[in-house]
């Protein structure tokens, strides 16, 4: 990787550009908080040029992200022609740990290229600080009630389309001392809502503990804590941890959420994909956390048009969802990935089928969405507030992470309004696709 070092002993303007998921967004507040701790400014602006060195923070995932990330750091060579001579542009993340050579001899405009298994060696360069743990000086990017809380780094799976664990390497769990006391520090600051994450929630403790260990660890978040609300993301259905159940049944103040990508329902598909799991396995497991959690909301996200998906493979996968009834879904067009081993399988399916098969799938969901929302006027949910928008307030109940999922447009009340971060209980008064509108009760 080339590295750039600055003369650290000057302030600069730094503008850190995320791409991609919550995890990148986690490693981005990470290295902010160092930079800052070494007295630059960080902005986390996309349209800020006025800086002396922007860092973009890349997405290798899928296609869409790859090209997103691909034309962000070919605006960004274009600011940097158009701008200060001296202005430096700094690429990191998962792009660039794919792609380096073929990167660095198409862009020669960029002045460093890093990893995303290379965030110490960005502070050692752009940061003249006494070594410390990289987590130790995070500042956060989202607003300031609701931080991602990221347990672990890399996977172990061995799921045929995905490319996550050629980039961020092996499952390394984080000790539950270290998390517990990143999260009351968090709350301390003022976070309200922690957001579970890793690449894979449900895999946690099985490299240091030796054994699967999200329930212990929900366990003493919830008891410790002190936040409000606790959240569920990025779970995986083989070996589910039923613990885990049982730390969200037992207390309150872990939200009645999980985020469960299952990607397929076909058995011959999943297994190709490599999941560990079958169609009867997938179904005894939604059944128990339906029956342990009566009141669960699940997020999940689908794959259509993997190789050799057939029609009626794809018509299983609708009528599965007709009949699961999800809470919430995103669904993704298979994007064959170099180096993983599906990759190898081709990519039969035609770009417009695969489409088309996108479309079909979510207009069956938002049609269940819209049901599941008009079921819910009348009735009354705790909310946090997010941001305020004109004359309404924008909230979310329980059952809806942030920049995902749903949200409640709620009437500004007279006299006092309620801040981000604020929980208020809301009367649900109207119902759409994506959205609830209320009143404050």
């Amino acid at each position: 990787m080339t590295h750039y070092h600055p003369n650290t002993s000057n302030t600069l303007k730094v503008n850190l550009i995320t791409l991609g998921c919550s995890k990148n967004t986690v490693d981005s507040e990470n290295l902010s908080g160092h930079l800052t701790a070494a007295g630059h400014t960080v902005f986390f602006d996309r349209q800020h040029n006025d800086c002396d060195i922007t860092i973009i923070n890349t997405c290798g995932f899928i296609g869409d992200a790859k090209e997103e990330s691909i034309n962000t750091i070919l605006q960004q060579i274009q600011v940097k022609i158009r701008g200060r001579k001296e202005r430096r542009l700094i690429v990191c993340g998962c792009l660039s740990e794919r792609y380096l050579d073929e990167l660095t001899a198409e862009m020669p405009e960029v002045d460093a290229w890093y990893g995303a298994r290379q965030w110490e060696q960005i502070v050692r360069d752009l940061a003249d600080l006494p070594p410390t743990p990289f987590t130790d000086r995070r500042q956060l990017s989202t607003p300031s009630h609701y931080a991602y809380l990221k347990i672990a780094e890399g996977c172990n799976r061995a799921c045929s389309y995905c490319a996550i664990p050629l980039i961020r390497g092996e499952h390394h769990s984080r000790p539950i001392d270290d998390i517990v006391g990143e999260a009351k520090t968090l709350v301390s600051n003022g976070v309200k809502e922690l957001i579970v994450i890793s690449q894979d929630t449900t895999y946690y403790g099985a490299d240091i503990y030796r054994r699967r260990a999200l329930g212990e660890l929900l366990e003493r978040l919830a008891t410790e804590s002190g936040a409000p609300w606790i959240r569920l993301h990025y779970t995986y259905p083989t070996s589910f941890p039923v613990d885990a159940i049982e730390a969200m049944r037992r207390h309150d103040n872990i939200c009645n959420y999980i985020d469960i990508p299952l990607q397929h329902i076909n058995t011959r598909i999943l297994s190709s994909m490599q999941r560990g799991i079958d169609r009867e396995g997938t179904l005894r497991l939604l059944d128990l956390m339906r029956q342990r959690l009566p009141d669960v909301a699940i997020r999940t996200t689908l794959i259509v048009g993997y190789p050799g998906e057939s029609e009626q493979e794809f018509d299983e996968l609708k009528q599965f969802v007709a009949e699961a009834r999800f809470d919430r879904m995103g669904c993704f067009a298979y994007s064959p990935e170099e180096g993983t081993q599906a990759y190898r399988l081709g990519d039969p399916v035609p770009q417009e089928e695969k489409e088309r098969r996108v479309a079909e799938l979510m207009a069956i969901q938002e049609a269940i969405s819209l049901e599941k929302n008009q079921a819910r006027v009348g009735q009354t949910y705790r909310c946090i507030i997010d941001r305020r928008e004109g004359d309404l307030l924008v909230g979310r109940t329980e059952y809806d992470s942030p920049e995902v999922d749903d949200e409640v447009l709620i009437s500004l009340p007279k006299g006092r309004a309620p801040r981000p971060g604020d929980f208020v209980d809301v009367r649900i008064t109207g119902a759409m696709e994506n959205d609830l509108a209320g009143k404050i009760v």
